[in-house]
């Protein structure tokens, strides 16, 4: 009898560890499949770049001009015909800037060898420790050269192969752009037909309200703040080529231009502009004194940028650890390149606020922010104080 009484609390201990190790088993199987989507979906991205590069740029382009396309609708001005010109007037600057900055940009290029030869020179007083190391470098390249036999040739690249290269990306970036300004386009004269989308998904009124709330909140978000960063950053590449112009700099427009996309890239952006920048004062002024001013310049401008401006604008809330931003960058310029490095902060910016309208991703968005780690960890020490 007390065998038989026994055995209905041992089928309940079996059953309760059955289930534990079925959620185990089922926790287990849910984090492989996410591991799996994740590394499909980074394939995928990879393998049709060609295809989501451009959209996801159309649709930053249709979020960052999404504000004045609503503040003209308030005034009377339909969302076809504001999107037509901003699309149209984008299009001219990009093309505009491409044709003005194209010459000093391919006369740089061509004269790397010999702004690097300019630069040892300049610098020959640090260039002694390695002196030793650079004669045996040459030695080799005489070894290799005096080594090569009489009977072989060198082989030169075909012209025709660079040329018909050449055509195909010029091809290729000219069906991007297309594509990007096409769709952004309809992105913006689309208006409300987005949010009537949504409203038609959901069946109660609340669920209606709330869907509406979040998608609105966050479209407004992000594209206040897309529009902010690219105001600031183009003002912050004026003032930078207005400076380096009055210092006498040599194109100073290609460098206004270079700080403002650059920018885009923060803290790596900020450097890249600087150390170019002082290259090139180097090599151009006659005392280093002087070619100095222009890279602390620079350095000046970035650092009111960074430190005052933006976050005066912008506001904190959207701000992101400079871990997740480099780690950002380094991943989508592996993936796409300079383009997908330019794409990181925005794309971060956009999951980021996402995450903080979901209460099932509050947790990713606080590991993005920078400010909010700082709260956390600061709440034990006031509930310290509080209580001595």
């Amino acid at each position: 009898m007390k065998a038989e009484s026994a055995a209905p609390g041992a089928g309940t201990h079996i059953s309760e560890d059955a289930r534990g190790e079925a959620r185990a088993d089922m926790q287990l199987m849910r984090s492989l499949l996410i591991g799996i989507f994740i590394f499909m979906a980074i394939y995928a991205l990879d393998f049709a770049k060609a295809f989501f590069m451009p959209v996801i740029l159309a649709f930053l382009l249709a979020l960052t001009l999404t504000p004045i396309v609503r503040f003209l609708r308030k005034r009377g001005i339909p969302e076809a015909l504001s999107a037509t010109l901003l699309v149209v007037l984008s299009l001219f600057i990009v093309v505009s800037a491409g044709y003005l900055l194209s010459g000093p940009v391919i006369d740089l290029i061509n004269n790397t060898s010999t702004i690097g030869q300019q630069l040892t020179e300049r610098l020959a007083q640090l260039r002694r420790p390695f002196e030793k190391i650079m004669e045996i470098s040459h030695q080799l390249e005489g070894l290799t050269e005096t080594t090569q036999e009489p009977g072989i040739q060198r082989v030169a690249m075909a012209q025709s192969g660079i040329l018909s290269s050449a055509a195909s990306n010029v091809l290729s970036a000219g069906t991007s752009f297309t594509i990007i300004f096409v769709l952004s386009l309809f992105l913006l004269a689309s208006g409300t037909m987005f949010y009537e989308k949504i409203i038609q998904s959901f069946t109660s009124l609340s669920e209606k309200k709330r869907a509406l709330r979040v998608v609105f909140d966050v479209e407004r978000e992000i594209s206040h703040y897309l529009l902010t960063v690219t105001i600031i950053n183009a003002g912050l590449g004026t003032v930078i080529g207005l400076g380096l112009w009055a210092l006498g700099m040599p194109n100073p427009l290609v460098w206004g231009a270079a700080a403002a996309l650059l920018n885009f890239l923060p803290y790596v952006g900020a450097l890249m502009t600087l150390v170019l920048v002082a290259v090139i004062a180097l090599i151009s002024f006659d005392t280093i004194s002087y070619a100095l001013l222009a890279p602390a310049f620079v350095l000046l401008c970035d650092i009111i940028e960074g430190q005052f401006v933006t976050p005066m604008v912008v506001g904190r809330r959207l701000e992101i650890n400079a871990v997740a931003i480099f780690i950002a960058i380094a991943f989508w310029s592996w993936l796409w390149g300079f383009v997908g490095a330019l794409m990181a902060v925005p794309l971060l910016v956009v999951i980021k606020v996402f995450c903080d309208h979901f209460d099932g991703l509050t947790h990713v968005g606080n590991f993005l922010a920078a400010q909010q780690t700082a709260v956390v960890e600061d709440e034990p020490v006031e509930e310290a104080h509080k209580a001595g």
